[in-house]
Formats: structure tokens, C-alpha cells, sequence
């Protein structure tokens, strides 16, 4: 967590500095919408204890055939799963964050946690997501590799995030929301009300990822931006 904190004056940011929340029984994830230099969607998966980051610019989808690219930022504490706020000006990743989506996930990996987390570390890890929007099994893998097998540029790794085929895919029609009209899944808010600090409306629910032209259509149709902040 020493990157997460260097990167962060707490004194300026209410974002959580970490460090109290206790693992559930099972291994949790979060996907937040976040309006910084570039609009993207921040994937986490709970593993040993803190929250393993990708910002994937277009946004999970439900088609297995989209590829969404996923690019590493520095692990985040657990009490971030909750985390719903403006990030001021002049701080890293200024800009309103929304709770998109939240669940648990069960690693799709033989040898419990400990596997799971070293699977990713190789570079491939399968897992399947409970959420209140995203169910089903996915993959991440990583695709940038340097000629020993190693990850390459540790200053840009990439990485794929893909829907695998199962009951909850949806083939050519992958449900990916516009982030500018998507709504929190813990307040009901958009971005834009957030960034008014109006008060919650209550829980989007599991109409979140839906099809019509309300901001949940169908995968890479929202304005979301090509990286991270």
C-alpha cells in the first residue's frame, strides 16, 4: 500500500487511506466509473488482503468476443470498495467516482486463494463474478510479456479482460453502460451528480446494465476515454 499512500495527500482527499477493513468470507470486487484525465472504468479484485487494480478504458462487457484492454494501476485498500466522491483538483486521478458495480468472485483456480493470487502473478487468472450487474466467468490475462517470459515494461503492462461463454454472455451484444449516464449502484447517483454532491436516490440495482438509450447501451457505445488517469 506504500505506492497507494505516496500517491495521495489525505490531508486534501477524502479517498480511504486504508488499513481497517477485514477480508470477508469471500473474496470481494468493485467496479467504479471515474471522470480523471481520461473517463474509465476501475476494475478491482480483492487478493491477499488489498484491492488488485486495472483501469479498463471501454468498460467490462458481456460479449466474449470484445477484448477490453486492462491497464495495472498500484493496489488499493479494501475500505475502497465503497469509495463514492469527488477526488479534489490538483490530486492524483481528480474527478468524480461512482460505484458502478460490487459483488464477491470465486476464483476459477484449483488451490484456494494463495493459487488465485499467483495466477495472476504468472500472468492468466480466471474467476467468476456475483455481482449486482456482472455474473458469470472472466478472465484476465495479461498480454505484454518481455522475451524471458517475465512482464515486460513494468511502466505499461497490458492486460485483457474478456467474458467468457456461459449462461450470463451475451454473443454480439455485449452490455457495456455510457459512464456519463450511469448510476451508482450504492446511491442511484451519476457522475455529474456527484460532482453536485447531490444526496443519494438509492440503489441503482440490477437495472444497471441494461439496453435502451438511458446510458446502458450496448458495449462501446459511451464516450469513455483510451486510459486511466
Amino acid at each position: 500500500m506504500a505506492k497507494y499512500r505516496g500517491m495521495r495527500r489525505f490531508d486534501r482527499t477524502d479517498e480511504p487511506e486504508g488499513g481497517t477493513a477485514a477480508p470477508g468470507d469471500d473474496p470481494s470486487f468493485v467496479v467504479q466509473i471515474h471522470d480523471a484525465t481520461r473517463m474509465h472504468f476501475d476494475f478491482r479484485l480483492e487478493v491477499d488482503g488489498v484491492l488488485k487494480s486495472w483501469a479498463v478504458p471501454r468498460g467490462p462487457s458481456t460479449d466474449p468476443r470484445d477484448k477490453r484492454l486492462a491497464v495495472p494501476t498500484e493496489d488499493h485498500p479494501l475500505e475502497y470498495r465503497e469509495y463514492e466522491g469527488v477526488i479534489p483538483g490538483g490530486q492524483y486521478g481528480a474527478g468524480p467516482v461512482i460505484v458502478w458495480d460490487h459483488g464477491t468472485y470465486h476464483p476459477l483456480t484449483d488451490g484456494g486463494p494463495e493459487a488465485f493470487a499467483r495466477a495472476l502473478e504468472r500472468g492468466h487468472a480466471s474467476f467468476e463474478l456475483r455481482g449486482t450487474t456482472l455474473l458469470g466467468a472472466y478472465a484476465l490475462t495479461r498480454i505484454h510479456q518481455a522475451a524471458d517470459g517475465g512482464q515486460g515494461d513494468a511502466a505499461d503492462p497490458a492486460w485483457l479482460l474478456v467474458k467468457k461463454k456461459d449462461a450470463h454472455s451475451t454473443p454480439g451484444r455485449g452490455t457495456t453502460p455510457d459512464p456519463r449516464r450511469a448510476r451508482s449502484v450504492l446511491t442511484g447517483r451519476t457522475l455529474a451528480a456527484v460532482e453536485r454532491e447531490e444526496p443519494p436516490e438509492g440503489p441503482a440495482g440490477s437495472g444497471n446494465a441494461g439496453s435502451g438509450p438511458d446510458g446502458t447501451g450496448p458495449a462501446g457505445t459511451g464516450p469513455a476515454g483510451s486510459g486511466p488517469a
